[in-house]
């Protein structure tokens, strides 16, 4: 079984719960270069990862070399996951790899994704259609099959229309521009190029039609990007939410043991920061039990414990419990619950200590 999975536009919480849940099954999981690595996690420990990415027109395999590496891996018998960037189905080219799939009677099934042609301008504040401005909306893709005699674009029709999105499309950002403009489109239509969207890295670089291109040389505006072009870019002003975030932009490294950072990274995500996992400390018990075993025998003549971290609450009654202390690990939990009438007491030992 092969599944064609849609990694959503590059905030790993923006894959569906299906893509989740088919990701976990695999064992093989073949991946694109903008599937965030957090969605990697996802999968099963011992999966195989197979990155085949392309950037900057660099392809690490050739479309031919991983349509057969997907067949191989099917037919030896493993389940895989294909997991692209976006929609698969959205100039992906999940259809032609569903194709050879079909011809080679491998079954599979697709799981669609969040495009980034309507989430990335969501991110960047631009609602693609508006009632006081736009129903009508096209998607195009920028870089057309370059081996095509002529471009099968009609830039006359696009032109009448009120919104566009082009991806990929950067490198032919002037092409673009002029053809709208020698078709109709006038050159104060405003327009928007949002790079990296939907991840703590967004970038947005607004303009108008006639403007955008030599802006985007004079900021070196790389891709991966789209451009968005129509009066729905204006609302941007009043609806850009994702950019102002009080961490966004900002890196952020947890330092925590892997295991017990992911509450704090999501607390930092929601806030627009890009989280960096890099564990310095290594949680595991001691060599010996033996002077928590001597105290523990002795709980009951204790009026204080003082704990100096979770890891120690946590070792603390994992090793009550495995000596059997069931019932004396509940009254050293009572125990150790403040008691209002001790407190002056207590107090006290505090001073004398």
């Amino acid at each position: 079984m092969v599944y064609i999975i849609g990694a959503g536009p590059g905030d790993p919480g923006l894959i569906t719960i299906a893509g989740v849940e088919r990701l976990k099954r695999c064992d093989v999981v073949v991946y694109d270069y903008l599937v965030s690595p957090e969605i990697l996690r996802f999968a099963r420990r011992d999966a195989r990862m197979v990155y085949v990415g392309k950037r900057g027109g660099h392809h690490t395999v050739s479309q031919e070399e991983l349509n057969s590496l997907l067949v191989k891996e099917a037919k030896e018998g493993h389940t895989v996951a294909r997991l692209k960037g976006g929609d698969p189905f959205i100039f992906g080219r999940g259809g032609e790899e569903a194709e050879v799939l079909e011809r080679e009677g491998i079954p599979f099934e697709v799981v669609p994704g969040v495009t980034s042609a309507i989430a990335v301008p969501a991110y960047a504040g631009i609602p693609l259609t508006h009632r006081e401005h736009t129903s009508v909306v096209a998607f195009v893709t920028g870089h057309e099959d370059p081996e095509k005699e002529k471009s099968a674009i009609d830039w006359e029709a696009l032109a009448k229309i009120e919104s566009l999105v082009f991806l990929m499309g950067v490198k032919n950002l002037a092409g673009i521009t002029v053809s709208l403009i020698e078709k109709g489109k006038p050159p104060s239509t405003p327009v928007a190029l949002v790079r990296r969207g939907t991840t703590p890295d967004q970038e947005t670089l607004s303009g108008t039609l006639g403007d955008i291109a030599g802006k985007a040389e004079k900021a070196n505006f790389t891709p991966p990007a789209i451009l968005v072009v129509g009066e729905v870019v204006r609302l941007r002003e009043r609806l850009n939410w994702y950019e102002k975030k009080s961490l966004f932009g900002k890196g952020i490294v947890i330092t925590r043991p892997e295991e017990q950072s992911e509450e704090l990274a999501e607390l930092l995500r929601r806030e627009g920061a890009r989280v960096i996992s890099f564990p310095t400390v290594r949680i595991v018990p001691p060599e010996s039990f033996d002077a928590l075993d001597w105290a523990l025998a002795k709980i009951q003549t204790y009026d204080w414990i003082i704990f100096t971290s979770a890891n120690g609450v946590r070792f603390f009654f994992e090793r009550m419990a495995a000596l059997g202390g069931g019932h004396q690990g509940s009254e050293g939990r009572e125990n150790l619950h403040h008691r209002p009438r001790d407190a002056a007491r207590r107090r006290d030992a505090l001073h004398q200590g």
